[in-house]
C-alpha cells in the first residue's frame, strides 16, 4: 500500500509517525516551503518536514499545490491514498483524483460542526463540552467530504487551545491508520454529512483584544481558546498585557464600568459586561509572565482603575 502523506504544523506530526512505523510504503511527505523566522528570516522548515527528514523519506514542497507540474509528479508515483491533515492549501480536483482510493482528510473537529480553519479554538470558544477528530473522504469543498471514521473527546473545564490540540494530535494517529485499513478492506464507506453546521475561519492576531463589555464567561473562554497564539490581551496605560489563566468570579455581575479594576491587592479582579473575572497569571510588555500576585507587588495599581481601549 503506498501512501503519500501532506501536512505542515506540529499537529500533524504524530499521524505521520504512525504511517513511518506502520508496514505501509510511505513514498513521499508533501508539506509547505519552508517559512521565514526571526529578525534575519531565515528559512526554517515545518515540523513535518523535519519529521520526515528524520526518517530519510522524500519530501515535496511545491509552492502551490495546483502547480500541473507537481500534480504530475505525484501522478507518476502512482500512490494508493493520499492522507492529508493541516496541510495549509486546498487541493484541486485533479489531484483529489489521482490515488487509487481516495484523499483522506484528517480534521479536528466532529464535522460537519466546525469546518475550516481554527475549530479548536471555536468548540472552546462556544463553549462545547466535547470535540473529536473526524477522518473523510476530501471532495472539492472545504471540509464537506463524507465522514469515514471519528472519536470524540472531553473539553476539560480549564482546556487550552494548546492541550486540547495535543490530546487531538495523538488519537489522529490511529484514527488515521484505521481509517486507511478498513477503507482499503471495503469495512467502511464514507456517508453524507447532514445536519447543522457552521465554519471556523482563520483567527487574526488582533481578535486576542479582551473587549471587557462582554461577560466574563465568555472573556474566560477566550483566554482559553487563543493560547497559545494569537494571545488574550487586555491594555493597562497604554501597554499591552497577556492573560494567560483567570476564573469566573462572579456570574451575576455587579455594578461597575466594564474593564474596571474591583481589586488589585493580592488578586486582581475585573469587572466585565456581565459578571467579575479574576486574573491569575497575567505577563506585562517587556517582563516575564507571573502570577497575578507577584504582578501586583511590582505595579502600583489602584481599584477603580480601568483596563481596555484600543491597541
Amino acid at each position: 500500500m503506498k501512501i503519500i502523506f501532506m501536512g505542515t504544523p506540529q499537529i500533524a506530526v504524530p499521524a505521520l509517525e504512525t504511517l513511518i512505523d506502520s508496514e505501509y510504503e510511505l513514498i513521499a511527505v508533501v508539506t509547505q516551503p519552508d517559512a521565514p523566522k526571526g529578525r534575519h528570516k531565515t528559512p526554517v522548515p515545518s515540523p513535518v518536514k523535519t519529521a520526515a527528514a528524520a526518517s530519510s523519506i522524500r519530501v515535496l514542497q511545491p509552492e502551490k499545490a495546483r502547480d500541473p507540474e507537481f500534480i504530475s509528479e505525484i501522478s507518476a508515483l502512482k500512490p494508493d491514498f493520499i492522507c492529508v491533515m493541516a496541510y495549509g492549501q486546498i487541493l484541486p480536483k485533479e489531484l483529489l483524483d489521482i490515488p487509487k482510493y481516495g484523499c483522506i482528510n484528517v480534521h479536528t473537529s466532529l464535522l460537519p460542526m466546525y469546518r475550516g480553519a481554527s475549530p479548536i479554538s471555536a468548540c472552546i470558544l462556544a463553549g462545547e463540552k466535547e470535540t473529536g477528530v473526524t477522518t473523510m473522504l476530501m471532495d472539492e469543498g472545504l471540509d464537506t467530504g463524507d465522514i469515514l471514521l471519528s472519536q470524540k473527546v472531553a473539553i476539560e473545564k480549564k482546556e487550552t487551545a494548546q492541550s486540547l490540540e495535543n490530546k487531538l494530535s495523538e488519537i489522529s494517529g490511529k484514527l488515521l491508520y484505521d481509517t486507511i485499513r478498513r477503507l482499503a478492506a471495503g469495512e467502511i464507506k464514507g456517508v453524507k454529512q447532514e445536519g447543522k453546521t457552521c465554519y471556523a475561519g482563520m483567527i487574526k492576531k488582533e481578535e486576542g483584544l479582551i473587549d471587557w463589555s462582554n461577560d466574563a464567561a465568555s472573556i474566560e473562554r477566550k483566554i482559553r481558546a487563543y493560547y497559545p497564539w494569537p494571545g488574550a490581551y487586555t491594555l493597562y496605560k497604554g501597554q499591552r498585557v497577556k492573560i494567560f489563566d483567570a476564573d469566573v468570579s462572579n456570574e451575576s455581575g455587579v455594578t461597575c464600568r466594564a474593564g474596571e479594576i474591583l481589586c488589585a491587592d493580592k488578586t486582581l479582579a475585573i469587572c466585565c459586561g456581565k459578571g467579575t473575572l479574576t486574573i491569575n497569571e497575567l505577563q506585562a510588555e517587556g517582563k516575564k509572565r507571573m502570577k497575578a500576585a507577584d504582578f501586583l507587588r511590582g505595579v502600583h495599581i489602584m481599584a477603580g482603575e480601568t483596563l481596555g481601549g484600543e491597541n
